[in-house]
């Protein structure tokens, strides 16, 4: 029951993001006319979109955990991992040229696919917070440990380039920081649940294939 809880928060944050994208994405709609940066914005959006709908997805699906990271620190981090970002569009929206509308577009369109890729690949072990169900190595995690965060990171970079700013640029380090502390919480917990994880995490990277 805890865990079944636990998900109305998450679900009524994507829910409300879904509506602020679909809001603004309509908007956009109806104040430009069809051109190749109305076409390279309505794609990024509606990735996005599909995203956040996935992960809601994964996480109805998903089986109850076996083990869970302790402490509050930890689910403080998970908290702010997920959520930090989007702060990022409270920050003034920047007139971009078509060069870096389309960079900003493109990251962000390959992060949110790889961010799918490695949802369905997770399946119903899929989780916000620092918890075991069953360890996954094959497919996107066979080449890294935390494929999902990679994805994510590379989509967030394209959303920062649109908003850039000393401060957007600030929040940016600030929530990959608390990324990296959320790898670091997932690991002690899958190390405590699977003796084999050891042996996985020595010989694959945690981001970066043969670099980190």
């Amino acid at each position: 029951m805890y865990d079944l809880l636990m998900r109305f928060p998450f679900f009524g944050w994507v829910f409300l993001c879904v509506f602020v994208q679909l809001a603004g994405l309509n908007q956009f709609i109806n104040a430009r006319s069809v051109d190749l940066v109305y076409a390279i914005h309505i794609a990024m959006q509606l990735s996005t979109i599909a995203f956040m709908l996935l992960a809601a997805a994964a996480v109805l699906a998903r089986t109850r955990p076996s083990t869970k990271a302790s402490g509050l620190e930890p689910r403080i981090s998970a908290f702010l991992g997920t959520f930090l970002i989007y702060g990022i569009t409270a920050f003034p929206r920047r007139d971009l040229p078509l060069s870096l509308e389309a960079v900003s577009t493109a990251l962000t369109m390959i992060g949110n696919a790889g961010a799918v890729i490695a949802v369905l690949q997770l399946g119903r072990s899929f989780s916000i917070m620092a918890e075991s169900r069953e360890l996954v190595t094959s497919g996107s995690y066979g080449l890294v440990r935390h494929p999902l965060y990679l994805a994510e990171e590379i989509a967030t970079i394209g959303v920062f380039i649109q908003y850039a700013s000393v401060w957007s640029a600030l929040l940016l380090v600030v929530q990959f920081a608390v990324q990296l502390r959320r790898m670091h919480n997932e690991e002690l917990v899958l190390a405590g649940s699977f003796p084999e994880y050891d042996a996985y995490r020595r010989t694959t990277a945690r981001l970066i294939p043969r670099v980190y």
